[in-house]
């Protein structure tokens, strides 16, 4: 049982306060791709990476911001153990992220997040 709990990703590993987000934001970079944006700022000591997921309302109903953002979180939790410390990251979903597959947003990810250079691999 304990291996499965170390997939999870907890809500502590999560940004959640608005002045997280805009200091990512602000202090940050970004790189953007065709189905998400990928924000990234390097935080010293700060521990295990943590993500923060926005989907605007212009994306959709809140039926298909919920579906992006569990599958976002979904990705980012499979990923965790690739991931090198010291980072908060924001992962911003774009209009096309509404109609794109798991697999799509997926590779996008991978994509962006060694563009970013925060992938321990």
């Amino acid at each position: 049982m304990s291996g499965t709990s170390s997939l999870s990703f907890p809500k502590r590993r999560r940004l959640t306060r608005t002045l997280e987000f805009e200091r990512v934001k602000q202090q940050g970079y970004a790189e953007r791709g065709r189905l998400i944006t990928l924000s990234v700022l390097a935080m010293k000591d700060a521990g295990p990476c943590r993500a923060g997921f926005i989907t605007a309302r212009a994306i959709g109903s809140p039926t298909i911001r919920n579906r992006i953002r569990r599958r976002l979180r979904e990705i980012v939790r499979k990923h965790q153990r690739d991931l090198r410390e010291d980072f908060w990251i924001v992962l911003i979903a774009r209009r096309d992220a509404a109609n794109a597959s798991y697999r799509a947003l997926e590779d996008e990810w991978l994509r962006l997040a060694k563009r970013t250079s925060i992938l321990a691999l």
